[in-house]
């Protein structure tokens, strides 16, 4: 039997099945958006505002944010200058 979890995707509900990608929640939500990531334009976030790896794997109550690619280099940028 294959348990469905609910996730968030820019504050959007989607569910999948058990064993899912952060990408497959992407996908769900929007298939550009999902094409985005694969092309490198835009990266996946948690909750926290962190960049994780699209074959991450879902768990109930997962929040994915999608940013543009170059945003979160510009992040990473602002915390190694702090450093």
């Amino acid at each position: 039997m294959t348990r469905i979890i609910p996730v968030f995707v820019n504050s959007v509900k989607v569910e999948l099945a058990t064993g899912s990608t952060a990408l497959d929640a992407v996908r769900q939500w929007s298939d550009a958006a999902a094409q985005e990531v694969t092309d490198g334009a835009k990266i996946i976030t948690d909750d926290r505002g962190l960049p994780i790896l699209p074959d991450t794997t879902i768990h109930g109550g997962s929040i994915f944010r999608l940013l543009p690619a170059r945003a979160a280099s510009e992040l990473t940028e602002e915390v190694t200058d702090e450093a």
